[in-house]
């Protein structure tokens, strides 16, 4: 098991630097480990990085934000939960997107995940057609999201609000991270809270059980 400096340290705090650690490998105990300390990985240069932000974008279960047409885009999609997994990474690891990280590698690393019960995908489906989707990370209470994808307008959207009705089952606590917070999602209800806060709230949702990943029971949402 690699050894990853603890983000809690007020040592490591007072760098204040997103990028905690390079190496390591992408085994599916080493990234279990991770998420359970804070860390998630993404390349930094030719290396494979460990990130906990500074400034944690999260996105609080009863601030999820719903336009009116968010609520017209849900009525008009199925929603599955881990039909499609590959077919889902394959669309957020698309050539065609700007800034893209997801490779081979990580691919498998999180196909395997998804094959021992600790990754999820949450997809929007339309006349048979996979039209968008998210993937993330499960640990207890903690759902780590890693990247979504759509191919009809707000259909990546629509699997957020599937997301966070699947996470708000009456169980206080849990914690939907979505790493930074960007304007995109910043529209959506995301925030940002210092590396502290969340590191408190991981602890607490550490403690409490996963979801049922399954689809919604009532969709379109009401909320």
């Amino acid at each position: 098991m690699w050894n990853f400096p603890d983000p809690r340290d007020p040592a490591l705090d007072a760098e204040l630097d997103d990028l905690v650690a390079l190496g390591a490998d992408l085994a599916p105990e080493t990234l279990v480990a991770a998420y359970r300390l804070g860390l998630f990985p993404m390349p930094e240069g030719r290396r494979l990085g460990w990130w906990c932000p500074v400034e944690r974008g999260v996105l609080p279960l009863d601030g999820l934000r719903m336009s009116r047409s968010l609520r017209q885009a849900c009525a008009h999609v199925e929603i599955r939960v881990d039909s499609a997994f590959e077919a889902v990474m394959a669309g957020c690891a698309s050539p065609d997107r700007s800034g893209g990280w997801i490779d081979d590698s990580i691919t498998a690393a999180y196909t395997e995940l998804h094959r021992l019960g600790f990754a999820h995908s949450v997809e929007a489906w339309s006349d048979g057609e996979l039209v968008g989707g998210l993937y993330g990370v499960s640990v207890d209470g903690l759902f780590a999201g890693e990247s979504m994808f759509h191919r009809r307008r707000d259909a990546s959207k629509v699997a957020l609000v599937a997301l966070v009705d699947l996470l708000d089952d009456g169980m206080p606590g849990r914690l939907l991270d979505v790493q930074w917070e960007t304007p995109h999602l910043a529209s959506l209800g995301v925030v940002s809270i210092p590396r502290a806060d969340y590191l408190r709230r991981l602890d607490a949702a550490l403690g409490l059980p996963a979801p049922r990943f399954t689809p919604p029971a009532d969709w379109p949402p009401s909320r």
